[in-house]
């Protein structure tokens, strides 16, 4: 299946590392640490294309031109898991504004369930990355875009670690000016709309809360 509007980042490391993730026996600690490895190659590509501005500097030597990122960057973590992602995007953007959307998937109805939101002040002409590691249903990034949107974002990027189909088709089909970056493309959904092969709850596996 092909999708429009999808990066899917191909690295020796992602392979890796996502090797790592998958395996249930993984710890919380090597858990974090290989996430944070592939959040850093996400990053990189969710942050091409940034626009610049030409400026001035003074070498030791002499005068030359050089280069400033030419907008605000606001990354925005969909609560609990998109923490673990937005480290790796402040280590290129060090002074990017962070927002937060708090939500929770409904164990019965498999809904996203909004509860929590804090979002910077600047987001109507920067460009925001929105973060989270699992896109499964589409619900939870759907939702958030749509809330973005609401608050004036015009120019916004979602980026994740593993994606289902059902859920790449969703984002697409409700916000087709959305670019995604993920680290795989997996199968399916299963029964409990959980990513098949997928790695269980992103969440529960970054804080140890399984």
């Amino acid at each position: 299946m092909t999708f429009k509007n999808v990066t899917l980042v191909d690295h020796p490391v992602v392979a890796r590392d996502l090797t790592v993730l998958r395996n249930c026996e993984t710890p919380p600690p090597v858990f974090r640490s290989a996430l944070s490895r592939i959040a850093i190659i996400l990053a990189y590509n969710s942050l091409k294309g940034l626009p610049l501005k030409k400026v001035e500097v003074e070498t030791p030597i002499q005068k030359t031109d050089g280069y400033e990122i030419d907008t605000d960057v606001v990354v925005v973590s969909i609560l609990r898991a998109g923490l673990g992602l937005v480290d790796a995007v402040m280590q290129f953007i060090p002074e990017a504004k962070i927002g937060h959307l708090g939500m929770y998937r409904d164990e019965i109805t498999h809904q996203p369930v909004d509860y929590y939101s804090k979002i910077p002040e600047n987001i109507k002409q920067a460009q925001v990355l929105l973060v989270d590691p699992m896109l499964a249903t589409g619900g939870s990034a759907t939702d958030s875009i749509t809330f973005l949107k609401r608050k004036g974002a015009k120019n916004i990027r979602f980026m994740c670690l593993i994606s289902a189909p059902e859920g790449i088709k969703r984002v697409q089909d409700e916000h087709p000016d959305i670019s995604i970056i993920t680290a795989a493309i997996d199968e399916r959904l299963n029964d409990d709309a959980f990513i098949v092969p997928g790695l269980g709850d992103a969440g529960d596996r970054i804080f140890g809360t399984i």
